[in-house]
């Protein structure tokens, strides 16, 4: 059967125009073939069931599909229409929405901001929530209409929620929310269920029903058979990035299902389990374990035994896993081979494997084999360096072991299917000889082929006397592989099911069926409120993971720093030095938003500092007194032309010139501080006192320069909250690949970026023209250092997604109020760049360990 086509029923032949149509598609990956003339098609108000291995190309077919992925040749058409070029932009406009197996979601913004940026206006309207909604009241707010469309897939989090807060599981609701939203003409789910519990399930296809009722075509790609005879008409069978048959469901067996999926028959879906003769020892003990989200939980396993762990999801199986792995601090006991280990030791010795394996299992841009062998390193040293052959032949061996796919060791990770990925992350907590092995739904995303492969290495990994604790949301999958189940609810193990009793509907009866209260531990995750409710703690600590909260300690430094100064000195807010230091905050403040939104998008601009001092030297030719308004007015506009033209270079080296932001705009920093010294060796050309004049007014002891700083950054603050280009560059920042499956065009925004990075240089260089008088080809240079201080004092990161104008408007009053002081303080020049340095690293320090604590919490939260 590996080499024919599965022929499918005669009532099969489509009596109306596919709702989406591939034909003969192939797409390679370096010469490694992902599809190879594979022909799909869905009809209108059918489920369309998509199956096969891990690499078979199921996925990549989709991307195609989505326009997120272009093929070498074929045909794509919607509704009978051809397409030449599907972007995803233009498939969205056609109706194709898809949810990912990985949620396409942008992790440093809101619940809100994701949907926002992903849907168009008219999905919050009073008149598309109606027309979704059968409630009377279905109109409202954008915030109620958010709601309602999370409350519809059960997903509780708060609207405010940074989405990295999101458990694996809330982030595929999200993902299923935006899908559905959008009421989608073509309705791609890639293994939609695989972190979801029971009761999302069975929403999730009430969902799905509808959608099919309503005349929404839906593809469907899963591993589980049973899902398949649940929604789906029709099933199609890729393998090897082949076509090997399409069929109604009704009419072909799970049995020959799994030979077109894996070219063979499959043996079973289980290994045999342990047989005891009563004589195996004992190997693993819990007694009284407790610890953050889970209390008291007790177990005994033999050599041999697997130790499940079930209920529904959230809560406490997680947890306990962690704490297992070492992850987490514990009480109680938790005994391996009659001795009591520490979690320190489990740290180091317990091989783990997470549930997300994009965020705690993988080093994603790091190789196949780099991820497998990073916890054995020891094992392949030879004298002080490692035997690069020993570690080829062990890593290969399990790779093999676990018929892992993947072009070659060398390979990044990142490039492998999802399953093939989760393999590699067992071959990593094998080849570690753990003390103890602890899989969080080892399984998930995993295609029949390989999950069979895994229960054996388990079963064999436990007969050799290591202990194996697995916690899986699928009851069928505990019940076929596990000897002992112990059932969590809200913390507490409620039940502990032994041999042959376990059987699906007894672990599910033990899950829901639970009085147990949650237990009050300060770290456990709580149940968030229903969005939009409003909670004063919680909004709180809201506030002060979020972008503001810098901000508002910089105010409350400056205004201790200015008191401590003006105890000092009573001059220091005498009208000249508030006019002074505002007039060195505006040149400043300007550069520092252009450097802002560089950095927002997950970039840097060291070329800030050389393209304002360039333009002052360009201007000082321009704007002397003896020229007339022409001139004058020419020179502006050459200013913001170089200005804008090295924006340009800059975006178009890092998208078309595949440079990092770093190397683009260090070659351009040396290119210009370069032609400043080639245009003037030396200070010259004064600037006009006319020029001069305009720039300095001033209202009070405020120059209106600052005036319009001020104005210009709560402009920019408003246009990165509420408007399209604000989130667009924030989603570009937070997932740059998540941002262009949801159809933002990263090329548009990151040039766009760099050019208006470029313009605030331009501004800043306009206003330090007027302060240093002359065109000096050394000045200009220090304000790349100063603006970058400026931007992460107010909070922005340096990894891009997040940050705030007004912050940065206040890193900037920071720091030209600290190189005040000096003067005022009596202090030499060398502790202006102590002062400086200390900012600068104060800073990094702060944010870093406010990002890692946040993270700790809300792991725990």
């Amino acid at each position: 059967m590996n080499n024919q086509t599965y022929v499918p029923a005669d009532d099969l032949v489509a009596v109306s125009v596919p709702t989406l149509s591939l034909s003969d598609i192939t797409k390679t990956y370096a010469g490694v073939v992902a599809l190879e003339n594979v022909s799909f098609d869905v009809l209108p108000g059918e489920v369309h069931a998509l199956l096969g291995e891990n690499g078979a190309g199921k996925s990549t077919l989709m991307n195609v599909a989505s326009g997120t992925v272009q093929p070498d040749s074929g045909t794509i058409r919607v509704g009978g229409e051809t397409i030449d070029v599907l972007s995803p932009a233009l498939a969205a406009a056609s109706g194709i929405a898809i949810v990912h197996q990985h949620p396409a979601v942008l992790p440093d913004m809101t619940v809100l901001e994701n949907l926002q940026v992903a849907l168009p206006a008219s999905a919050f309207s009073s008149t598309a929530a109606s027309s979704a909604s059968s409630a009377p009241d279905a109109a409202g707010s954008v915030e109620q209409i958010a709601g309602r469309m999370l409350a519809e897939m059960g997903l509780t989090a708060h609207l405010r929620d940074r989405v990295e807060t999101l458990t694996v599981a809330q982030k595929h609701l999200l993902e299923i929310a935006k899908a559905l939203a959008l009421k989608p003409r073509i309705l791609v789910l890639d293994e939609p269920t695989a972190p979801l519990g029971q009761d999302s399930v069975d929403l999730l296809f009430a969902r799905v029903r509808a959608a099919v009722a309503d005349g929404t075509s839906v593809i469907y790609i899963t591993h589980r058979m049973a899902e398949v005879r649940q929604l789906a008409t029709r099933v199609t069978v890729l393998r090897d990035g082949r076509f090997r048959g399409t069929a109604a469901v009704a009419e072909i067996t799970d049995d020959e299902l799994l030979a077109l999926i894996v070219g063979r028959k499959l043996e079973s879906t289980f290994p045999p389990k342990h047989e005891a003769d009563g004589t195996e020892p004992v190997n693993f003990v819990l007694k009284g374990f407790t610890g953050p989200g889970f209390e008291d939980v007790n177990a005994s396993t033999t050599r041999g035994q697997i130790l499940g762990v079930a209920g529904v999801v959230g809560n406490g199986q997680s947890e306990l896993l962690r704490a297992l792995a070492g992850l987490e601090s514990f009480t109680g006991t938790a005994t391996v081979a009659d001795r009591a280990v520490t979690p320190t030791e489990l740290l180091h010795r317990a091989g783990y494997m997470p549930a997300d394996r994009h965020r705690e299992g993988l080093m994603m841009t790091l190789t196949v084999q780099e991820n497998a062998a990073i916890s054995a390193l020891t094992k392949f040293k030879k004298f002080l360096v490692l035997s690069s052959p020993r570690e080829v032949t062990e890593v290969g061996s399990t790779l093999d072991s676990l018929n892992v796919k993947a072009p070659a060791m060398d390979a990044v990770v990142s490039s492998l299917s999802g399953g093939n990925q989760q393999k590699v992350v067992m071959a990593r907590a094998l080849l570690s000889e753990p003390l103890i092995v602890v899989a969080d739904e080892p399984t998930q995303g995993v295609d029949v082929g390989a999950r069979l492969e895994i229960y054996k290495i388990l079963r064999q990994v436990s007969a050799s006397g290591i202990p194996v604790i697995i916690a899986s949301s699928d009851a069928k999958e505990l019940e076929g592989l596990c000897d002992q189940v112990i059932v969590m609810s809200r913390g507490h193990a409620v039940d502990l099911i032994v041999g042959d009793e376990i059987t699906e509907e007894r672990i599910v009866r033990a899950a829901v069926s639970s009085t147990t209260h949650t237990i009050e531990v300060p770290t456990v995750r709580k149940q968030r409120p229903l969005a939009g409710t409003k909670v004063r703690s919680e909004g709180f600590a809201r506030f002060v993971q979020g972008d503001y909260a810098p901000t508002v300690l910089l105010v409350g430094i400056i205004v201790l720093l200015g008191a401590f100064i003006f105890s000092q000195n009573a001059r220091y807010l005498s009208a000249f030095n508030i006019y002074s230091v505002l007039t060195l905050v505006a040149a400043l403040g300007f550069i520092a938003l252009g450097q802002t939104i560089a950095l927002i998008i997950g970039g840097i601009d060291l070329s800030v500092g050389p393209l304002a001092g360039f333009l002052v030297v360009v201007g000082s030719f321009f704007f002397n007194d003896d020229k007339p308004l022409s001139i004058v007015a020419l020179g502006l506009v050459l200013m913001f032309v170089v200005a804008i033209a090295t924006g340009f270079v800059n975006g178009a080296l890092i998208r078309f010139g595949k440079f990092t932001a770093i190397a683009a705009t260090l070659t351009l920093y040396i290119a210009l501080q370069g032609l400043s010294f080639l245009l003037r060796d030396s200070p010259d050309g004064y600037i006009g006192s006319g020029v001069t004049a305009v720039m300095t007014t001033k209202v009070g002891p405020v120059p209106i320069a600052f005036i319009v700083l001020v104005v210009v950054a709560v402009l920019l603050e408003f246009a990165l909250r509420r408007t399209r280009w604000g989130r667009r560059l924030r989603a570009t920042g937070s997932s740059e690949e998540s941002a262009r499956r949801i159809g933002v065009n990263i090329n548009k925004t990151v040039i766009l970026a760099y050019m208006l990075t470029s313009i605030f240089a331009f501004v800043g260089a306009i206003m330090l023209m007027v302060q240093i008088g002359v065109g000096d080809p050394a000045q200009g240079v220090s304000y790349t250092l100063t603006s970058i201080t400026a931007v992460v004092l107010g909070g922005t990161s340096l990894l891009g997604g997040r940050g705030t104008f007004i912050g940065t408007l206040f890193g900037s009053i920071l720091l030209i109020q600290v190189l005040n002081a000096t003067t005022f303080l009596g202090l030499s020049q060398m502790w202006q760049y102590i002062f400086q340095g200390v900012l600068i690293l104060a800073a990094a320090v702060l944010y870093s360990v406010a990002r890692s604590r946040k993270k700790k919490l809300e792991a725990l939260a």
